[in-house]
């Protein structure tokens, strides 16, 4: 930066010392009180000026930057400062004896002089100052709302033009605070038919042995039947007993010696499936045994997770309703450690109130559970998977409005069929030797977000689930066998305020004479409710309220 000296000259130091002259002593500190700016920073908008006066006479002025701002010297106490352009430079002033009279900063803008006439007429509520640095200007202070810091930077911004920036750190007078609600909405529908066939040959002859199987094992020969017969039971055959057969002298049978026994039958066991028929007969000389399994399942999982939160506006929030699992991790020199990975509900978002009022929202909730389906054993130790459900993304809305950040629309098909080749290929013979499995499951997920605006209330005012609750009492517990006891939609105790002593009348005020009360003397007290009270250490009738908790 440039250093200029410039030095008052002989002649002029008599024409000044004699202007001087002509200022009265009563009337110079009234004057500099009124225009004087010693020390500090002076801020002057391009070409324009302002009247410094000195609270004592000078000999020697410098300027660091001349281009930027310069001086005219009107008197040995009085000098003007003009901008020239924007930026900012030194002035000084020294007397005769090296002593600094006047020191200053000068900080030059466009437009500057104006910019606090402008802000205070547009916007009397807030308290903005705009402070130039360099080309640029930044806006401090404090505004009502958004709006009007953003009214404040497009105003200032058109003011000065396009050729300066404009910088705004205006905070809001009260903090903008938004809760987020979120909804997880889960549809999980599964539908499942098994179709399976078997088939067992048992050979009953004393020959030759030949068996066909297909499928599960379904036949076994028994003399000792335990289940019931028909489907899934032991199908057994009956004859007569040659043994227990009493011939009469004439030849003929006794008919009462006549007893039927239990033949050798085959035991149908009932499949893994919900029914199972099962059939019998006899071919070249093989007893067969076929079963038919039958099973159809349909399930429904719906889930529906809201959580909320409740965070100020440029700041981050996070809720986590849930747990950490551990996880075992395998370290140097056969060391085990233990890293513990969060599952449950959460959410995280940060909410920014934009000036016109929507909410820019950078969000990432989640939502994961415990899946033991997938679980793997790390150093003995079983550690379930995760099933999540996670979206991260950024949105704007306003207050009150829905938005759909992700959905999922799944659907899977799976048909499998089980033969034996060549002959699971036959028509209608070959359905003994084929199964079939058909799984159908359709998964439905939305992810809602709603922000909301909100302020502070009082706490009395709130809801909590547990407002009516009571614990029950030992008959009501024991004889009613009740869990709990209360009123539903009830209340909960609630602080209250009670009033105070009366404040102090003001000085010159007439206090009015109040009847003296009378106070029973120890062991005295009146026979009422009050000295009974009193005794028992209970509040009575009239007895000065006490802050605390009531459970009226």
């Amino acid at each position: 930066m440039r250093l200029r000296s410039t030095t008052i000259g002989r002649p002029l130091a008599v024409a000044l010392a004699a202007a001087a002259m002509t200022i009265t002593p009563a009337a110079a500190p009234a004057q500099n009180a009124a225009v004087r700016s010693e020390g500090g920073t002076l801020q002057v908008a391009t070409n324009r000026g302002q009247l410094i006066t000195l609270s004592r006479p000078m000999s020697d002025l410098f300027v660091a930057n001349p281009e930027i701002a310069d001086v005219q010297v009107r008197s040995p106490t009085q000098l003007y400062v003009f901008g020239k352009k924007a930026g900012e430079t030194t002035v000084s002033a020294t007397a005769k004896s090296g002593a600094v009279v006047y020191a200053t900063t000068v900080r030059v803008g466009n437009n500057f002089d104006s910019l606090g006439q402008m802000l205070a007429l547009a916007m009397p509520e807030a308290n903005v100052t705009a402070t130039t640095l360099n080309g640029i200007v930044l806006l401090t202070g404090t505004v009502a709302s958004p709006d009007d810091g953003a009214e404040a930077e497009r105003l200032v911004q058109a003011f000065v033009g396009e050729g300066t920036t404009v910088v705004s750190r205006l905070r809001t007078a009260t903090p903008l605070q938004v809760n987020l609600q979120v909804r997880f909405a889960e549809v999980t529908r599964s539908f499942a038919k098994n179709i399976g066939a078997n088939l067992t040959t048992i050979d009953g002859t004393g020959g030759f042995k030949f068996g066909v199987g297909s499928g599960r094992p379904v036949g076994t020969i028994t003399t000792d039947p335990r289940l019931p017969l028909g489907v899934g039971g032991t199908v057994q055959g009956y004859t007569i007993d040659p043994t227990s057969i009493t011939y009469l002298p004439n030849g003929q049978i006794d008919p009462t010696s006549i007893r039927m026994v239990q033949r050798a039958g085959t035991t149908i066991t009932p499949g893994s499936d919900r029914t199972t028929l099962g059939f019998l007969t006899k071919l070249l000389g093989l007893n067969l045994a076929g079963a038919l399994d039958l099973g159809e399942r349909i399930g429904q999982v719906t889930s529906l997770a809201n959580p909320n939160l409740t965070a100020l506006s440029g700041e981050t929030g996070t809720f986590l309703a849930g747990g950490e699992i551990p996880i075992p991790i395998a370290q140097g020199l056969g060391g085990v450690g233990v890293e513990y990975k969060q599952y449950g509900v959460s959410l995280a978002y940060t909410p920014t109130v934009l000036a016109d009022g929507r909410i820019s929202l950078r969000v990432r909730p989640e939502v994961s559970q415990l899946d033991y389906s997938n679980a793997v054993t790390v150093s003995g130790a079983q550690v379930p998977g995760l099933t999540t459900r996670r979206t991260e993304t950024t949105v704007e809305l306003g207050s009150g409005q829905s938005f759909m950040i992700a959905g999922l629309l799944q659907n899977n098909h799976n048909n499998s069929i089980e033969k034996t080749p060549g002959v699971g290929d036959v028509p209608i013979l070959g359905a003994l030797f084929r199964s079939n499995g058909f799984q159908r499951g359709e998964t439905e997920l939305v992810i809602v977000i709603t922000p909301y605006l909100v302020q502070p209330v009082n706490g009395n005012d709130i809801k909590l689930p547990t407002d009516g609750y009571k614990s029950p009492t030992d008959v009501e517990r024991i004889l009613m066998g009740q869990l709990s006891s209360g009123t539903t939609g009830g209340d909960r105790p609630k602080p209250s305020l009670e009033a105070g002593p009366p404040a102090a009348p003001a000085i010159g005020a007439t206090t009015p004479i109040m009847p003296a009360i009378p106070v029973p003397l120890p062991g005295k007290e009146d026979d009422g409710k009050d000295a009974k009270a009193s005794r028992k250490g209970k509040k009575g009738k009239n007895a000065a309220p006490v802050p605390g908790f009531s459970i009226n």
